[in-house]
C-alpha cells in the first residue's frame, strides 16, 4: 500500500490528486504520477566458511544487520550498482581473474519483493541478490562507510537470526541460503 504522498498536485496545485494501484492522477490538469518498483540489488560475499554482514548505522533498520548492497541508480546495470555499492559501503571490489566476466564472478542467487519505508513513504523494490566467493578476505580488508554502517561482520550463517535483520527480503535470502548449504 502506497502511503498518500500528495495532498495537491505537483503541476497544477490543486487539492483532490487520487491514487489509483501505483498511479497518482489529477482531474484538473491531467498531471500523472506512477511510484513504481525500484532495483535494488545485495550479495552474500562467502569468505570461507563465514558470509559479511553489515550493521546499518541508518533508518530504515538502524542497528540491525544487513547485506552489502543498495538502490541501483539511474543509468545502471543490476550489477554496475552491484559493484557501486561494495565499493562505496565496503571499499572493496571483488579480484576478476584473466578470462573472467562478472557473471562468472557473481551468481545470480535469489530476487524478493521487499517495501523499504523512508521517511513515512513505502518504496516498493525488487531486491536482487548474488553471491561472490572471496577465499582470504578478512575483516580488515574491508573499510565501513561510516556514515552508513557501523560494524562489519564475519558470521556463519547459522549465526544469524532473522530477528537480528533489517528488511524481510534479506532475511528471505539469508534462510534461502542457508538451506543451499546445508
Amino acid at each position: 500500500m502506497i502511503a498518500i504522498m500528495f495532498q495537491y498536485c505537483p503541476s497544477c496545485g490543486e487539492k483532490g490528486i487520487r491514487l489509483e494501484k501505483n498511479k497518482f492522477n489529477c482531474a484538473s490538469c491531467g498531471f500523472v504520477y506512477f511510484h513504481n518498483t525500484a532495483a535494488a540489488t545485495g550479495c552474500i560475499i562467502q569468505a570461507g566458511e563465514r558470509i559479511v554482514m553489515l550493521v546499518r548505522g541508518r533508518e530504515p533498520g538502524r542497528g540491525k544487520l544487513d547485506l552489502p548492497g543498495g538502490f541501483v541508480d539511474p543509468g545502471e546495470g543490476i550489477l554496475e550498482g552491484l559493484l557501486r555499492e561494495l565499493r562505496e559501503e565496503l571499499s572493496w571490489e571483488p579480484r576478476i581473474l584473466s578470462g573472467q566476466n562478472l557473471p562468472d564472478v557473481f551468481k545470480l542467487f535469489a530476487s524478493f519483493p521487499n517495501t523499504y519505508l523512508y521517511k513515512n513513504i513505502p518504496y516498493n523494490t525488487c531486491d536482487v541478490y548474488f553471491t561472490v566467493s572471496a577465499p582470504g578476505l578478512l575483516e580488515k580488508d574491508l573499510k565501513a562507510e561510516a556514515d552508513e554502517i557501523t560494524e562489519i561482520r564475519f558470521l556463519r550463517p547459522d549465526e544469524i537470526k532473522a530477528d537480528d535483520m533489517a528488511f524481510d527480503s534479506t532475511r528471505r535470502a539469508i534462510e534461502a541460503f542457508k538451506g543451499r548449504i546445508t
